[in-house]
């Protein structure tokens, strides 16, 4: 079936009515303005990474400017986690992205979050892809679940112990035998949809069997006489 300019009547109506709003915009700006947020569009439409420095702290978040357009990167867009010290990345330079923006209203919202996010990632497949079962792992107990402990491994992975992974005795609850803060050593046993099992059981294993057994030596008959004889060789008898 051949398509016609009808069929995309819906689309070619959104489009002409999203050019007329950016026109709408970009008429109270003078050419270079224009220019200058017409590139902006295009960052963030490609979700380009811009460098840039923080010039002010203000209240919840930064200032930055991108092609001298003053930018603002909210507290909550900074980082990974809860930023406490805002003052600590004055004069810094920082990888963001065009998150939000209103050239009628000269307002530019930008975000190191998104980028950081991905980079996290990254780092967690490279990691990943290390890992191979029967590896032996270090790690330190992160939570502990009815079900089992989480254990945050020397990389910075996490994988599950399985209550009935953690000890040869049949357990109730993992804090019978871990704590939170815990140190444990384990095998890895499984990597399924980018999740880590881990047995601290299988070590266990592996060393009681491993464990020599004491061996005692039962003299022969004939060399126990002897000895008897020689205990008695000495002893006189009144």
């Amino acid at each position: 079936m051949t398509e016609t300019m009808k069929d995309f009547e819906k689309e070619l109506e959104q489009s002409y009515k999203e050019m007329e709003e950016r026109q709408q915009q970009y008429e109270a700006l003078d050419e270079q303005e224009q220019a200058q947020w017409e590139e902006l569009k295009q960052l963030m439409d490609e979700k380009a990474d811009i460098d840039v420095k923080v010039k002010e702290v203000v209240k919840s978040g930064l200032v930055a400017y991108v092609n001298e357009v003053r930018g603002f990167i909210p507290a909550s867009k900074l980082a990974l986690s809860y930023v406490e010290n805002l003052e600590e990345y004055m004069g810094k330079h920082l990888k963001v992205r065009i998150l939000d923006m209103d050239p009628e209203d000269k307002k530019l919202i930008l975000s190191a979050k998104e980028i950081l996010r991905e980079q996290e990632q990254e780092e967690k497949d490279r990691q990943m892809a290390e890992m191979k079962p029967g590896m032996v792992v270090n790690g330190v107990v992160e939570s502990i679940q009815p079900y089992g402990a989480f254990v945050r491994l020397d990389n910075g992975l996490s994988g599950l112990v399985h209550i009935s992974q953690i000890s040869n005795k049949r357990l109730k609850t993992p804090t019978e035998v871990l704590s939170v803060g815990d140190s444990v050593t384990a095998k890895l046993t499984q990597i399924k949809d980018g999740k880590l099992s881990l047995s601290i059981r299988a070590l266990n294993d592996v060393m009681e069997a491993e464990e020599p057994e004491e061996k005692v030596e039962i003299p022969e008959a004939e060399a126990l006489t002897t000895s008897l004889g020689s205990l008695f060789k000495n002893i006189k008898l009144d």
